[in-house]
């Protein structure tokens, strides 16, 4: 299994665990044990553990020694003249030999001292021959004026608390076991999410489309859970397993292994069992991991999109969607259920035909003399503890399947091959790069680029260059490229063919973090961070003073921000900036991105959502505050271009003109009939309007109506 990979960290703490299991197992064997004791030496030996007497009568020595030196040879008689001294009433008391070989000595008086009492007949098995002995060794002590009463006492208070010694060890190792298995699935559950976080935040955009953000989303939490649950289990259950049905394997053998045939019968039915079930359920864990991705992508993009789904009315086709794929999930969840309800009662089941047959045959031995009742009744839990052992078992065999798919789909995430990397050796740094005040120069060469496996390209033979210090403006129709020429400069995707340089290195031959240092990207979709002003305007460092988020406010023209809140910069953004307005939004990004040591700023259709005057005391205040800075400014409006120093013109992904505003009007028809749908000639080429003045008091009232 995967699983077990995770672990090999923790390598410390699973041996710790595993010495661990073995003190519980210890704890737990020894209980049979003691019950068996209870019932057969506390209760019908009425205490007596011992053939061999602490003290005998003097009668009682002299009429079974002769007994002894016949039955058995002379080192037999040596030893039990060994084991008693006469006392100074006449009786016998055991000596400390006799102490030391007290179980030798048992086997030697048994039959003696039964014959001497009357309990021993022709024919009896060892057994019976043993339990005569208890039975006139009893007598003995009667004709001692012993308090039996008392002895027994004594003995079921002492093996009880015996009892309860194993018991509170057993309960305490348990619990340090609970504890150390908990501790390592989750560092285990820590260590994988932060490893899935740094593979998805080295993925290029073709990584996470090819997984679904949905998905990614999955694997971290309820794919990274399943593990957890399963290293916790594997530590404090599967581990324990087998150490305690091999205890009760050797302690059964120990007791009688003439029943053992019917735990072996057992155990191969409980293993046919949980085979069956799982060739049933190990398929559709497979199909419930993605359906638990589906269900994730569906409810997150209609909560994401919840207020297109109310203003188109589409609450009830949605909820419709939504109850298919959780419905999907539901069957199969219910379908794996059902089949894994079968595991639990079916060896149950099994557990209690077990408990009659060791009953019904061990009956009949304990009638015969065979097996004593206490025996029976250990031989009865010691099954049931190897039966307990695949009971767990059977547990893994439930979470096992899903764990195993769990832990594949996180190595699919892990063991991605991630397309855009840093260049191998030592990658070449422009020195150009270490001063800040100056621009960088992009240029492309011969580029061309497509997404993800399509032979159509968004983008074909593309060169141009945006000199240092350089305005550049891309204009062109929807789905012209725009966007994914910014996103190639800041290498989210590698280009099929051509190359970009910048600084007159190739995008390739820079490591990111050097490249994108760089470089200021504000992205199409204005995304904000929960946090603050402050946090998200500064998000490029981890500390920047306040001066400077000013100032990069200022610029952006979002100070209305800071003074419209009694907290100022320390404002309060929510997720995804959703209590500020869409510009609002637009400019903080923009802030966040000239707060930044950037050399060229990259705006992806950034002043979208500004109004003309907004729009154009923002260009004024980047021309005049930020010298030298390259700027390379995606827009749909020409208000927005007409300015710069060089404009690209896009058309189905092919350069089609570029220039200035006057030389394209004059040259590029693109981008003639993109201008006259957007403002007046008059406008267009007339000189009343200067490069920043607001616009939005011509342009607003006749091109605007015509965006």
């Amino acid at each position: 299994m995967r699983i077990f990979k995770y672990l090999k960290k923790h390598a410390g703490a699973v041996l710790l665990i595993f010495m661990l299991l073995f003190g519980q197992a210890f704890c737990d064997l020894m209980l049979p044990n003691y019950t068996s004791q209870i019932v057969d030496v506390g209760i019908q030996q009425g205490g007596v553990e011992h053939v061999a007497a602490e003290r005998l009568t003097a009668q009682t020595y002299d009429e079974i020694a002769p007994l002894v030196e016949d039955a058995f040879d002379s080192e037999a008689y040596e030893l039990l003249e060994a084991a008693y001294d006469q006392a100074e009433n006449g009786s016998y008391e055991l000596t400390e030999i006799g102490m030391r070989n007290r179980a030798q000595l048992d086997d030697i008086m048994a039959l003696p001292l039964a014959q001497r009492w009357g309990f021993a007949q022709d024919g009896m098995s060892e057994e019976l021959v043993a339990q005569a002995g208890l039975a006139a060794t009893r007598s003995e002590y009667e004709a001692l004026g012993y308090d039996m009463g008392a002895m027994q006492l004594t003995y079921l208070l002492i093996t009880g608390l015996k009892m309860m010694g194993f018991v509170a060890l057993g309960a305490l190792v348990s619990v340090l076991v609970g504890l150390v298995a908990s501790r390592t699935g989750a560092k285990v559950g820590r260590e994988l999410r932060e490893r899935l976080f740094a593979k998805v935040m080295s993925f290029s955009d073709a990584e996470v489309q090819k997984f679904s953000a949905a998905s990614l989303i999955t694997r971290a939490t309820n794919d990274v859970q399943q593990i957890q649950m399963m290293c916790i289990m594997l530590l404090r259950m599967v581990l324990y397993a087998p150490i305690l049905g091999l205890g009760g394997i050797i302690m059964v053998a120990r007791t009688d292994s003439s029943m053992g045939w019917i735990v072996g019968v057992a155990i191969l039915a409980v293993i046919v069992v949980v085979a069956i079930l799982m060739v049933l359920a190990v398929p559709k864990f497979k199909i419930m991991q993605k359906l638990v991705d589906r269900v994730n992508l569906v409810s997150r993009e209609r909560l994401t999109g919840v207020q297109v789904v109310r203003a188109f009315g589409q609450q009830a086709g949605e909820q419709a969607r939504f109850d298919i794929a959780s419905t999907d999930l539901m069957r199969t969840q219910l379908f794996t259920n059902r089949v894994m309800t079968f595991m639990m009662p079916s060896i149950f089941l099994i557990m209690n035909i077990v408990s009659i047959a060791i009953v019904w045959v061990g009956a009949g031995q304990v009638d015969a003399g065979v097996v004593q009742a206490g025996d029976l009744i250990a031989f009865i839990t010691y099954s049931m503890m190897i039966m307990l052992g695949f009971v767990m078992l059977s547990m893994l065999a439930i979470i096992a399947p899903r764990a195993d798919v769990s832990a594949g789909r996180i190595d699919e995430v892990l063991e991605a091959e991630v397309s855009i990397v840093d260049p191998a050796g030592n990658p070449e740094k422009n020195p150009a790069a270490t001063s800040l005040s100056s621009g960088a120069t992009i240029e492309f060469d011969h580029v061309s680029f497509g997404y993800g496996d399509s032979s159509e390209n968004v983008l074909s033979d593309v060169t141009f260059t945006a000199e240092a210090g350089q305005t550049c403006a891309i204009i062109g129709p929807t789905g012209s490229g725009k966007s994914t020429i910014l996103k190639l400069i800041e290498r989210f995707y590698d280009v099929r063919e051509g190359r970009i340089l910048v600084d007159g290195v190739d995008v390739r031959d820079w490591r990111l973090a050097d490249l994108r240092a760089q470089l200021g990207y504000v992205p199409q979709r204005a995304f904000l961070f929960t946090g603050t002003i402050a946090s998200n305007v500064g998000y490029a460092h981890e500390q920047v003073d306040e001066a400077r988020i000013l100032d990069a406010l200022d610029i952006a023209q979002a100070m209305e921000l800071v003074h419209a809140s009694e907290q100022g910069v320390d404002a309060e953004i929510t997720q995804g900036g959703t209590n500020v307005s869409g510009g609002q939004r637009q400019r903080l990004a923009i802030a966040r991105a000239l707060a930044s040591d950037a050399r060229a700023f990259l705006f992806d259709d950034s002043f979208s959502a500004l109004d003309y005057k907004t729009d154009a005391a923002l260009r004024k205040a980047l021309s005049q505050r930020l010298p030298g800075k390259t700027q390379l400014i995606v827009a749909q409006r020409i208000a927005t271009v007409m300015q710069a120093q060089k404009i690209i013109v896009l058309d189905e992904g092919c350069v089609v003109g570029q220039g200035t505003h006057a030389e394209l009007l004059a040259t590029c028809t693109q981008y003639r009939e993109i201008a006259y749908s957007q403002l007046s000639p008059e406008e267009l080429v007339g000189q009343k309007v200067g490069p920043y003045e607001d616009l939005s008091q011509t342009s607003s009232s006749q091109g605007g109506e015509r965006l």
